[in-house]
């Protein structure tokens, strides 16, 4: 069974059941208003009644003391004896009493009762003199306009209900349909970009974005657009892989080719053993950023002195700087963070080696820390020949590096480096902002937030 048909038969069963009572309230508000009013005749005619009747000697009713009673046709009347006896009856035919529970009770008694298939209205009041009882007077009234009322206010009621749930279920089924066809498309589109593969296609907006369907399309729009981020990133990684793969790899077969040729010599036998530590550290590169990425990297979480950590990082690049790039330390603070003092260094140690192998000859290379707000700011600025504008956003992501203004060479990374340094610094809580110009330089600034 459909949503759209369980929905519309959840709305008709609960406007049929608010009907069903508004209509039984009807009735019985309808029904009882006119009960009250036949009871209500009822007691004046035997007011009129008990008014006119006189008793003999013998403790009877005298029928003649009512002869000039004037009653209508709907009026019915009897007068019982303690003898249970019929003293006086109109019409003169029914002998039958009008309610023998009446008749019985001893009391004012109003009931309905059905006297030869009339139905009736009686009302049994008890006679009484200074000398005691008399009798039972009964009183009836024919309810048989009382019925018609009742049988066409149930039948109107009854064709008003099925009309308004007819009318509702049309109007239901039209709507439902309306407000749904948005989910049908969904379907639809999901299932041919599922069949096609095809993850740029997206859901079209209703005219109001504004409900819970606008709301879902817009949320099932932004999942394929992950989703399409995602699977290209995929792509991408996968084609960079085997680039990157290529080439270290062609080395070592030409290499060894060449050892076969001519045998073995130590030039050969070097290159190869650059090659496999160049897969080394991008399968380790990888490797981390794969645990990264499922949390399963342990950090430690001390107390690290950032100053010392830089000293020691430009120590280290002293010696690859050489006498090609000038190096200098400016704006050194002493500032102390919590986090992983390892994986803190490898990120410096990979932004300083990115910015002394991209400088050009006789360039300067200068790392600082400072002090700003509660963060301290470690800074690498280099005067290499910078990052063009439509490569800032990416240079963060896998493999990804600027050709026009860093060409790769046999001594260079894989792209891989920034990735890693972001996600250390992101997981320090802190973050990586980068400022660039074509043709004179670029400035990383780390963010970390102090320990006090």
């Amino acid at each position: 069974m459909s949503l759209r048909l369980r929905l519309n038969l959840l709305f008709i069963s609960l406007l049929g059941g608010a009907i069903l009572l508004f209509g039984v309230l009807v009735y019985w508000l309808v029904s009882f208003v006119l009960i009250q009013q036949v009871d209500s005749n009822l007691l004046n005619s035997s007011k009129q009644l008990t008014s006119l009747l006189r008793v003999n000697t013998q403790n009877q009713v005298d029928p003649r003391s009512i002869t000039n009673f004037q009653t209508t046709e709907n009026l019915l009347f009897q007068v019982w004896g303690n003898d249970r006896k019929l003293q006086i009856a109109r019409p003169p035919s029914l002998t039958v009493a009008l309610d023998e529970e009446g008749r019985q009770s001893g009391q004012v008694y109003y009931h309905s009762s059905r006297v030869s298939e009339i139905h009736l209205r009686v009302m049994s009041i008890p006679l009484e003199t200074e000398r005691g009882p008399v009798g039972v007077l009964q009183v009836a009234l024919n309810l048989q306009l009382l019925d018609i009322v009742q049988t066409t206010l149930a039948s109107i009621l009854l064709v008003l209900a099925a009309a308004a749930m007819l009318l509702s279920g049309v109007l239901a089924w039209l709507m439902t349909g309306r407000a749904l066809a948005p989910l049908s498309t969904m379907t639809q589109v999901a299932t041919q970009i599922t069949r096609a593969d095809d993850l740029s296609r997206r859901i079209p907006l209703p005219r109001r974005p504004d409900d819970e369907v606008g709301e879902l399309i817009e949320a099932f729009n932004a999942t394929l657009e992950r989703l399409e981020k995602l699977f290209n990133m995929q792509r991408r990684f996968l084609a960079d892989v085997s680039h990157e793969l290529r080439t270290p790899l062609t080395v070592i077969k030409g290499n060894v080719g060449l050892v076969r040729k001519f045998g073995v010599d130590e030039e050969s036998l070097s290159s190869i053993e650059a090659e496999v530590d160049r897969l080394t550290r991008m399968v380790g590169d990888l490797l981390l950023l794969a645990q990264a990425e499922a949390g399963s990297v342990p950090f430690d979480r001390v107390v690290v002195e950032l100053d010392t950590i830089l000293f020691e990082v430009f120590q280290q690049m002293r010696v690859l700087a050489g006498e090609r790039v000038r190096l200098q330390l400016v704006d050194i603070d002493q500032i102390q963070v919590l986090g992983d003092r390892d994986r803190l260094k490898q990120v410096l140690l990979n932004l300083a080696a990115n910015a002394i192998q991209y400088t050009p000859a006789g360039g300067l290379v200068q790392l600082g820390l400072a002090r700003v707000d509660n963060l301290a700011r470690i800074s690498v600025s280099d005067t290499g020949p910078g990052i063009p504008a439509e490569d800032l956003p990416h240079i963060f992501e896998r493999f990804y590096r600027g050709e026009k203004s860093r060409t790769r060479n046999k001594s260079g990374g894989f792209g891989l480096g920034l990735s890693i340094a972001y996600w250390i610094v992101r997981s320090h809580g802190g973050s990586i902002q980068v400022e660039s110009q074509e043709g004179k330089g670029t400035t990383f600034n780390v963010l970390m937030p102090i320990k006090e």
